[in-house]
């Protein structure tokens, strides 16, 4: 007995039917693929916003302690390790303020300014080109847009 394995009865996709499917795939790619692409840009910016915060409370805590704000000079490491040159701080902790000075999301040193243009401490992540000025993920985040 000989068997049959043709699939007797069933039909293909026409060329037209692909190409349709292809088409709407193509359109729902172009309108779901940008949404995606800026989450990690949004991520970055709100990163640098909670960093900006945490180094904000780190400062508090230092001036609390010590009457005053590290210099610019002395810059953020004095967060991190007694600063030896400046005005020296009577109270320092141990193990600091920080464990270690944080970059910002794309790998670049916050700016630390003491004292600040707009506050008494003002601290600046100058975004994805790491140049002042710019738009969307280019865009600096500042202390005192969102205090």
């Amino acid at each position: 007995m000989k068997k049959d394995f043709t699939l007797s009865g069933q039909r293909g996709f026409t060329l037209i039917e692909i190409m349709v499917v292809v088409v709407i795939l193509g359109i729902l790619a172009a309108v779901v693929v940008p949404r995606f692409l800026d989450k990690p840009d949004e991520a970055r910016i709100t990163r640098a916003s909670a960093d900006i915060e945490a180094i904000e409370q780190a400062l508090a805590m230092f001036k609390l302690d010590n009457g005053f704000y590290p210099t610019t000079e002395q810059g953020l490491e004095a967060l991190v390790t007694k600063p030896e040159v400046g005005r020296i701080p009577k109270k320092f902790p141990e193990r600091g303020y920080l464990k270690n000075v944080p970059k910002d999301p794309w790998g670049k040193p916050y700016v630390y300014l003491s004292p600040g243009v707009h506050d008494d401490i003002d601290i600046i992540s100058y975004g994805a080109d790491g140049e002042p000025g710019g738009e969307g993920s280019n865009a600096d985040i500042e202390s005192w847009t969102f205090n």
